[in-house]
C-alpha cells in the first residue's frame, strides 16, 4: 500500500511494485552509497528460486497462520520502497505468510517466531503480512538463525487503540547476508514498541518505515548491534509523520570491534504540513572498540509545518569515556573489566526498555559473548 501523497526526494524515492522503477544501483544513489553492493548482488539480481527458510511459530490457537500460495498480496501488503524490496517481492512466489491476532485479544505469552536459513546456494525471499486487530495487546519476537542470503519484506498492520510489541533478532551464521524493508501502520492511539537486535551475518541491511493511519499513535524504535571484523550493519529508518498529534522516539546504540567492522544507521523524519501537534527525536550512539573500525551515522529532519511539539535528532560515534575508566579503575577496578562494565552500560538502558524480560537476558548474554573476544574472560569484581 502506498500513503497518499507520497513524498519523493534522494532520501525515500517514490515506491513502486515495478522493478523497471528500482533500477541496480550504482552505490551513487544516496539510499546505497554506504552500503557494499558487492557484498548483496545475489539478493539484488537473482531470479525466482525453491529455496525457503525453516519457520517454526509458537502463538495460542488464536493466531493464525497461513501460507500465501499465490505470492504478496498487494492490496495488504507495502510498496516496495526500492530494488532489494521489490525484488524480494517480485520473487517470493512461495512461502510466504499472513498472521493475524484478531481484535481485542491480549496475548501474555510472547508470540516466537524462529526463522532458520538451510545454508542453500540459492538466494530466499519471503513477504509477510502481519494484521493485528484493534484493541489487541500482543508481544512478536522474530529469530533469525543459520545460513542464508535473504531479500524479505514485512508488513505490520496495526489496529486502533493496539498495545504492541515486535523484536527482531538477527544472529545469522557469518557468512550469511539480509536485506529486509519492515514497515509499520500504525491505527489511531495505539502504542507501539519496535526493536532490533543484530549480532551476526556477513551483510545485513534493514530499512523500516513507519506512518500513521490516525492521530494520537505513540511508537518508540529500539536497536541494538554489535558489528566484528569484516562485518557491515546498516539499519534505516524512515519515520513518516503523516498524521496529527503522533509522537515518535528512535534510539539505536552499537558496538564495533575488529578490522573493517562497519555499522551504518540512517534515521530522517518526515513532517508532513497535516502533522501539527506531533513530536519526535531520533538517536544513534556508536562505541568504537578497536581500531580499523567505521560507523556512518546520519540523522536527517524534514518539516513541513511549525505547528509541532518538538523535534531533534543526534548522533555520535566515540571510544572509551576516559572519565569512565579512570573512575572504575580509581576503585581497584581492573581496566578490562571495567571497559567491559562500560559497555554493558552504553547497552543496558536500551535492552531494557525493550520491555521483554527473556529477550533483556538473552541480548545480554550476547553482548557478553561479544566482549569475550575483544576483553578476554570477566574478572571478578572487588568485594566492597
Amino acid at each position: 500500500m502506498t500513503i497518499e501523497g507520497d513524498v519523493e526526494s534522494h532520501l525515500h524515492p517514490r515506491p513502486s511494485w515495478s522493478l523497471a522503477d528500482h533500477p541496480m544501483p550504482t552505490g551513487r544513489e544516496e539510499i546505497w552509497r554506504f552500503t557494499p553492493i558487492r557484498e548483496f548482488t545475489p539478493i539484488l539480481t537473482e531470479g525466482p528460486t525453491k529455496a525457503r527458510l525453516e519457520w517454526s511459530v509458537t502463538a495460542p490457537e488464536q493466531v493464525r497462520v497461513t501460507e500465501l500460495a499465490d505470492g504478496v498480496p498487494h492490496d495488504l501488503a507495502e510498496t516496495p520502497q526500492d530494488r532489494m524490496s521489490a525484488i524480494a517481492a517480485a520473487n517470493a512466489t512461495t512461502g510466504s505468510r499472513k498472521i493475524e491476532i484478531p481484535a481485542e485479544a491480549e496475548i501474555e505469552t510472547p508470540i516466537d517466531i524462529d526463522l532458520v536459513g538451510t545454508g542453500s546456494s540459492e538466494s530466499v525471499y519471503q513477504n509477510v503480512v502481519v494484521e493485528i486487530g484493534h484493541q489487541a495487546k500482543a508481544t512478536l519476537v522474530v529469530r533469525y538463525k543459520g545460513s542464508a542470503r535473504l531479500g524479505e519484506n514485512w508488513t505490520f498492520r496495526i489496529g486502533d487503540g493496539a498495545e504492541v510489541t515486535i523484536v527482531f533478532v538477527q544472529e545469522w551464521a557469518d557468512d550469511a547476508v539480509h536485506g529486509a524493508q519492515i514497515a509499520f501502520e500504525l491505527g489511531r492511539d495505539t502504542t507501539v514498541r519496535t526493536a532490533q537486535a543484530t549480532f551476526g551475518g556477513k551483510a545485513v541491511r534493514i530499512s523500516q518505515a513507519a506512518s500513521y493511519q490516525g492521530p494520537g499513535a505513540d511508537l518508540m524504535q529500539l536497536g541494538v548491534y554489535f558489528a566484528d571484523s569484516e562485518q557491515h550493519i546498516e539499519h534505516r529508518l524512515f519515520v513518516d509523520h503523516n498524521a496529527p498529534r503522533t509522537k515518535s522516539r528512535v534510539d539505536f546504540r552499537g558496538c564495533l570491534q575488529g578490522a573493517e567492522a562497519h555499522t551504518v544507521w540512517i534515521g530522517d523524519v518526515l513532517i508532513r504540513p497535516v502533522a501539527e501537534g506531533i513530536d519526535t527525536y531520533e538517536s544513534n550512539k556508536n562505541l568504537v572498540l578497536t581500531e580499523g573500525c567505521r560507523a556512518d551515522a546520519v540523522p536527517n529532519l524534514e518539516i513541513q509545518t511549525g505547528n509541532i511539539l518538538g523535534a531533534g535528532h543526534s548522533a555520535s560515534t566515540g571510544r572509551f569515556d576516559a572519565e569512565q575508566l579512570f573512575y572504575l579503575q580509581s576503585r581497584g577496578i581492573e581496566e578490562e573489566e571495567a571497559r567491559r562494565l562500560v559497555v554493558h552500560g552504553f547497552f543496558t538502558d536500551i535492552v531494557r526498555r525493550i520491555g521483554v524480560e527473556e529477550i533483556s537476558t538473552e541480548l545480554m548474554d550476547r553482548i557478553e559473548a561479544e566482549l569475550l573476544e575483544t576483553l578476554g574472560a570477566a574478572t571478578r569484581l572487588p568485594e566492597e
